[in-house]
């Protein structure tokens, strides 16, 4: 999650995420990407929005699929259309979802902003070799 502490403590995490604003709420709101998706956008999650088709990867619905119905960033869920439950009253209700249990198996590039942003990383992301990895150890020269 991304915000503002340098806290390693889980009550202070906690307490971040919390009172976070809105602009870092909605880049908490972060979603993995299908491997399709991933190959043509470069990159490994987005934040997800309405009309985004979704897919559950954990808990009793996993497998089911829809369309982002809501996105609630007071309380960092996310609402899809298919996914409802049977209330004691017999209307159904949408079941709230953690972002983290989701995967974005189709995204709407309708906004403008959206659609320059995925553009603008793949395009520049280079493809890096074994020797260029960020993570790439040096190579050690032996001394005789």
């Amino acid at each position: 999650m991304i915000m503002r502490t340098n806290s390693t403590k889980p009550s202070k995490q906690r307490k971040a995420a919390a009172n976070a604003p809105l602009h870092v709420r909605q880049k908490m709101m972060a979603v993995h990407l299908s491997e399709a998706l991933r190959k043509q956008l470069g990159k490994r999650n987005l934040p997800v929005r309405k009309g985004d088709e979704v897919r559950v990867m954990r808990g009793e619905h996993k497998g089911e699929t829809g369309k982002v119905e809501e996105v609630d960033l007071k309380s960092l869920k996310v609402y899809i259309e298919n996914v409802k439950r049977k209330k004691a009253s017999g209307k159904e209700a949408a079941l709230p979802f953690r972002p983290s249990k989701l995967m974005l198996t189709n995204i709407v590039m309708e906004d403008k902003e959206r659609k320059e942003k995925a553009e603008r990383t793949s395009s520049s992301k280079p493809s890096q070799s074994a020797e260029h990895a960020p993570h790439a150890k040096p190579a050690e020269k032996k001394i005789k």
